[in-house]
């Protein structure tokens, strides 16, 4: 079974998304606002995906207040876990797509409010075999 890794801090999309994906796509959900534990569970080859909100703000990470943003950043400029599929996902305003893409490095995007048959494409489109 696939696992993807929500990091997101509105407690109420990540137990939506993970009993519809779990039952519907069979696809194991993690969730954390953490960024050490983000880190440590990309590092450890836990999750084959990552959705990361793009508001993700001020987590302290190494001393370091982060975002979103910083924690793709950090993920694609570690040789471990440059190749984890990273799905950024942030409010649908014009143009953020390619700019929010092109300032994280992350593989996808999605806008919020989330539509279930986009998140689950994505994830379909990114996740290895």
């Amino acid at each position: 079974m696939k696992t993807i890794l929500i990091v997101e801090n509105d407690l109420g999309l990540p137990p939506i998304l993970s009993r519809k994906l779990t039952q519907r796509e069979g696809i194991a959900v993690k969730h954390t606002d953490n960024v050490e534990e983000v880190m440590q569970i990309a590092a450890n080859g836990e999750a084959d995906l990552i959705l990361i909100d793009v508001s993700l703000l001020d987590r302290v990470y190494q001393g370091n207040y982060v975002g979103g943003i910083e924690i793709i950043r950090l993920l694609k400029a570690d040789p471990q876990t440059a190749s984890l599929p990273i799905i950024v996902v942030a409010p649908g305003w014009v143009g953020d797509k390619e700019r929010l893409l092109a300032q994280s490095g992350a593989d996808g995007y999605l806008s919020k409010p989330l539509n279930y048959q986009e998140v689950v494409n994505q994830i379909k489109a990114l996740l290895p075999d």
